[in-house]
């Protein structure tokens, strides 16, 4: 007998949790310089509903740079926020709802 998940009471290979979570996102993209001139791709607004550390993994693989994932938000080395709109639509983000600062 399979598990169920406790909040929509499906069973766990027919969930919809993190799908319907991924609909509701506002999530924000922005650029920071940190020390000695580094420029670092935030984006914050994904909530803890979202497997973060599966989207983090995603986008360091397709943009071959190094991130990380710490108070709510996902930091990525560079200068990405042209290709990482693209990227969250492909991984089931709605795109109006993604903003590029």
């Amino acid at each position: 007998m399979s598990d169920i998940c406790p909040k929509c009471g499906l069973p766990k290979e027919l969930c919809i949790c993190e799908t319907m979570a991924r609909e509701e996102q506002k999530i924000e993209v922005s650029l920071i310089k940190k020390r000695y001139g580094k420029t670092v791709t935030v984006i914050s607004g994904i909530s803890k509903d979202v497997d973060v550390k599966k989207v983090l993994k995603e986008l360091k693989t397709k943009l071959a740079c190094g991130g990380t994932y710490k108070n709510d938000t996902v930091e990525l080395q560079g200068n990405h926020e042209k290709r990482v709109k693209d990227l969250l639509v492909k991984l089931g983000f709605p795109a109006d709802k993604i903003e590029v600062f």
